[in-house]
């Protein structure tokens, strides 16, 4: 997936608290990491799609969408 600058995302070097997860592909991808919970679930809610995951840092499913 292209992001605007035309280059693929990196994960932070730094594993944060939250991460989204797309499961559309046959392997997920994480999409973005974050600290913040309200942040997380207001970028998956933006989204034209809803194959996302919510997980934790130690992977636990918090939500989907």
């Amino acid at each position: 997936m292209k992001e605007d600058e035309g280059e693929r995302w990196v994960p932070p070097a730094t594993r944060r608290t939250y991460r989204v997860v797309w499961t559309g592909y046959a392997e997920p991808e994480v999409m973005k990491e974050t600290d913040d919970l309200l942040e997380a679930l207001t970028w998956m809610g933006s989204r034209d799609r809803r194959e996302f995951e919510l997980r934790d840092a130690q992977g636990v499913l918090l939500a989907t969408g």
